[in-house]
C-alpha cells in the first residue's frame, strides 16, 4: 500500500504556468473592463491551467461526503451523541439533509462514504460507498487516534474515490464530512501543522457554551501532549494518524488524488480545510488544484486559511459541513467556466476596446 501511495504522490505535477498568458489574454479580451469579474476570472484561469490550456469544462461535478466517528467524543467535546453520525448518514441517503438540497441545486452528483462510522454496515444504496477502515478512531486525548496502517488505508481510500470519479469523467470534486466531534481533531491538526494555539483556535462546534469551549481546548491541548512525539516529528502523515480522523484522512487522500488526476477540488469548511492542510503538508503542489470554498463561521478557520496563504471564495456564515459550502462554490465554478466559454470578445461583439 505504501508503494501505491508513493506512486500517487509522484504523479502529482504542478500546473504549467506558461499557459497563463494565453488564458489571461482571452479573459482580457472579453467584453468587460479587464479584471472586472474579479475572483470569477481567477477561478476560470485556474481551471484553464488545471485542464492544460483547454477551455474550462466544469461538468460532471461530484461531492463525496465522508463519515467517521471519533473516540475523543468520550471527552464531552460535543453536544450530540456519537450515534448522530450514523443517523445523519441515513438522512443523507434519504435525501433529507442540507447537502442533498445544495448538491442538487448546484447540479453536482453526491456520494456518501462510510470510512469510519461506529457500528456495522448499512443497507446497500446506489449513492453509498461502504469502505469502513475501522468503526471510529481511538481517543486522541490519550494517544494516537489511528494506527499508521489505518491512516494510510484511509488516504488510499480517498485517492481511490478521486480515481473512481476521474474514470467517470468528473472534472470538479467537492469535499464533505460527517462525524460528531470532528471539529476537535481538526483543531488539533491545525495546531500541530501550523503552530497555532488551542485556546485561540477552538470553537463551539455543535454549539458549546463558553465553558464547554474552554474544556474542549484543554482536551485538544491534552491530545497534543499525549501525541508529542508525532507533533514534534513534523511528519505530516504521523501527525495525521495521531490527531486526525478516518474521514479527515480520506478527504486528504481525495485532495491528493484529485490533484493527481488534474481535477479542481472545492474544499469545504473547517473539517475539510484541516484535511487540505494535511494534504498540503504531504504534497504542497495540491494548492494548484484546490479552492477553499468558504470561510467557516467556526472560529479559527480564517486564522488557519490565512496562515496557509489562502483566500476563501465565499463568506456565508456556514458551519454545517457535509460539503454544503463546496456545493455553493460549484455554482461559481460553473459561472467561471461559462463566462470564459460563452462571453463575447470585443471583436465578436463589435465593441470598441478601451484606449490606453
Amino acid at each position: 500500500m505504501q508503494k501505491e501511495f508513493d506512486a500517487a504522490l509522484a504523479a502529482i505535477k504542478p500546473v504549467d504556468r506558461s499557459l497563463a498568458e494565453k488564458g489571461q489574454a482571452h479573459l482580457d479580451n472579453l467584453t468587460k473592463p479587464q479584471g472586472s469579474l474579479g475572483r470569477l476570472e481567477d477561478l476560470a484561469l485556474q481551471m484553464f491551467l488545471i485542464q492544460e490550456g483547454n477551455n474550462p469544462v466544469p461538468d460532471p461535478m461530484r461531492i463525496y461526503t465522508v463519515a467517521g466517528d471519533h473516540g475523543v467524543n468520550a471527552e464531552g467535546v460535543s453536544l450530540f451523541p456519537q450515534e448522530v453520525t450514523r443517523q445523519m448518514v441515513l438522512n443523507f441517503l434519504g435525501g433529507g439533509a442540507g447537502i442533498n438540497v445544495l448538491a442538487e441545486t448546484a447540479g453536482a452528483q453526491l456520494y456518501v462514504v462510510d470510512a469510519g462510522s461506529c457500528g456495522g454496515g448499512y443497507d446497500e444504496h446506489p449513492n453509498l460507498i461502504q469502505e469502513k477502515v475501522a468503526p471510529g478512531t481511538a481517543n486522541l486525548a490519550e494517544g494516537p487516534a489511528m494506527t499508521q496502517e489505518q491512516c494510510l488505508k484511509a488516504l488510499m481510500l480517498g485517492i481511490s474515490l478521486a480515481d473512481r470519479a476521474h474514470a467517470d469523467g468528473v472534472k470538479v470534486l467537492g469535499t464533505g464530512d460527517m462525524g460528531i466531534s470532528n471539529t476537535t481533531p481538526s483543531t488539533a491538526l491545525y495546531c500541530a501543522y501550523l503552530g497555532l494555539d488551542p485556546e485561540s483556535m477552538t470553537g463551539p462546534g455543535t454549539g458549546l457554551d463558553k465553558d464547554g469551549v474552554a474544556s474542549k481546548a484543554l482536551v485538544i491541548r491534552k491530545g497534543l501532549a499525549a501525541n508529542k512525539s508525532a507533533v514534534d516529528s513534523g511528519d505530516p502523515m504521523e501527525i495525521l494518524a495521531a490527531l486526525g480522523g478516518l474521514e479527515i484522512a480520506t478527504l486528504a487522500g481525495l485532495i491528493l488524488g484529485g490533484a493527481k488526476n488534474r481535477q479542481l477540488i472545492c474544499v469545504d469548511g473547517f473539517i475539510s480545510t484541516a484535511a487540505y492542510a494535511a494534504a498540503w503538508k504531504i504534497c504542497p503542489t495540491v494548492q494548484d488544484y484546490c479552492v477553499i470554498s468558504h470561510a467557516s463561521a467556526e472560529p479559527g478557520h480564517i486564522t488557519a486559511v490565512t496562515e496557509m496563504g489562502l483566500d476563501p471564495l465565499l463568506d456565508l456564515g456556514f458551519r454545517l459541513g457535509e460539503g454544503t459550502g463546496a456545493a455553493c462554490a460549484m455554482y461559481l465554478v460553473r459561472s467561471a467556466a461559462n463566462m470564459y466559454n460563452k462571453m463575447a470578445t470585443f471583436a465578436d461583439a463589435g465593441v470598441a476596446e478601451a484606449t490606453s
